[in-house]
């Protein structure tokens, strides 16, 4: 996702939209199940930012919104939206009411955006009329809301993480094969560092990808975040070791670049990747940056990231379950028309043709048809999404952990990189003051 900068829900009403966010036109009105006028002709529509830049989007997106307007005749305003801005933009829309009328969201961010109210739910009535809830992915729809309630949003890219490896540069280091184990990950590293090429590359100021981060490696070592009745857990004995364990691949290690602490904007670790600055990378699909950089897949491999060896009480996870969902704002006043364009998205061919694109995997099953979804790569990433990816947790307060924990472990990286030792008493201090901030509402 991917899924990137995040804001806390307390500041989104200081917040403002230009006027050209406003959703929609005039031309219509009416529910997502019927409508008492002429159907709206203008959907403004707010997409992520997935391939190798915002035009990049522009260019891969508008070929399938022109075929959705040949179709229909309603034409879809686009704009893409970069990930550093997407949640305060769309926690600003759901306090102003002048949003978007379709939007792409993070997946870990379903439960936080349904408490606001401002989306459409998908009742089974409404699903229906994309197929029905049988028709997903069982781990992207569990991504879509609290359990229990209607999603907030259907899920349009399937996603998690995975290990990236070099194979060119495992083999000049004489590395046969990606590492099972946290401890052969270092090792590996080490072989792998030399000169200006790196063992691994991170984006240690990017808040979600810390978040993210942090949530698995907490998994790997039995952490929950909450506990039974909600309560913030961020700093037990389990999570600080999870997120020690992440920074001394800099810190310690030092397979990381330390300059890979002022990495935020989601691009930056991936091109040292592809450049061959970094010989792996945790991260989710990259194929529009390989290909952009002509990799292909006897360039590079792909993994589960490894786990601690041993393991300690801990859960084989190997990634989260990532992705990214699509919404209708209820202050739409285009709701028959979002439906449609929902409803496009999560189409079959349209399936096929963006997430073959993006190198994500698709969210409905009649789409893996197609041989696209049956190379090495895609079959790893659906072993892990399938088998050892577990979902972020999904309650209201999970966009704030993420902004943050990852907020905190921005701070912990830019220490780790000027030199600050990094202890559990240092890493349990940082994580506590995130738990009372917490605590005490943001």
């Amino acid at each position: 996702m991917q899924i990137r900068k995040l804001g806390i829900i307390a500041i989104a009403g200081a917040l403002t939209l230009s006027a050209a966010a406003c959703g929609g036109d005039d031309t219509g009105s009416g529910a997502a199940g019927g409508s008492t006028e002429a159907a709206p002709k203008t959907l403004t529509y707010w997409a992520s930012n997935q391939g190798t830049s915002l035009d990049n989007d522009k260019q891969v997106l508008q070929p399938e919104l022109d075929k959705f307007e040949k179709q229909t005749g309603i034409k879809v305003n686009l704009e893409v939206v970069p990930w550093a801005d997407l949640l305060n933009r769309i926690l600003a829309a759901t306090t102003s009411g002048q949003g978007p009328d379709v939007l792409n969201i993070g997946n870990t961010w379903s439960a936080s955006l349904q408490a606001t109210g401002a989306f459409v739910p998908w009742d089974d009535a409404l699903l229906a009329q994309v197929g029905g809830k049988e028709r997903f992915l069982g781990p992207s729809l569990a991504a879509t809301g609290a359990a229990g309630q209607p999603p907030t949003a259907l899920p349009i890219y399937g996603m998690t993480y995975g290990l990236f490896y070099n194979k060119k540069l495992f083999s000049e280091a004489g590395i046969a094969e990606p590492p099972k184990t946290w401890d052969e990950l270092i090792a590996d590293g080490k072989k792998l560092t030399k000169g200006k090429q790196w063992g691994l590359a991170v984006e240690g100021a990017s808040v979600s990808e810390n978040a993210h981060h942090a949530f698995i490696f907490g998994q790997q070592h039995g952490s929950d975040l909450f506990d039974a009745t909600g309560k913030p857990q961020f700093d037990s004995p389990k999570q600080v070791a999870a997120i020690k364990q992440y920074l001394d691949l800099m810190a310690v290690h030092k397979i990381v670049n330390p300059s890979n602490a002022e990495y935020s904007n989601g691009t930056e670790a991936v091109q040292d990747f592809t450049s061959g600055k970094a010989a792996m990378l945790m991260w989710q699909s990259i194929a529009s940056q390989t290909k952009a950089a002509g990799m292909t897949e006897d360039d590079y491999g792909l993994a589960p990231i490894p786990l601690p060896d041993p393991a300690q009480g801990g859960k084989q996870v190997n990634g989260m379950v990532a992705g990214i969902n699509l919404a209708i704002f209820k202050s739409s006043k285009n709701q028959d028309a979002a439906l449609q364009f929902a409803k496009f998205m999560t189409s079959k061919e349209t399936q096929q043709t963006l997430n073959k694109t993006y190198g994500s995997l698709p969210t409905v099953t009649d789409a893996y048809d197609d041989p696209a979804f049956q190379t090495p790569m895609i079959k790893t990433f659906q072993e892990i999404l399938g088998t050892t990816a577990a979902p972020l947790p999904q309650v209201a307060e999970e966009s704030q952990f993420e902004t943050l924990v990852g907020t905190a472990m921005n701070k912990m990286f830019a220490d780790a990189a000027s030199g600050t030792a990094i202890t559990d008493e240092y890493v349990k201090s940082k994580l506590t003051d995130a738990n009372e901030q917490m605590q005490a509402g943001g």
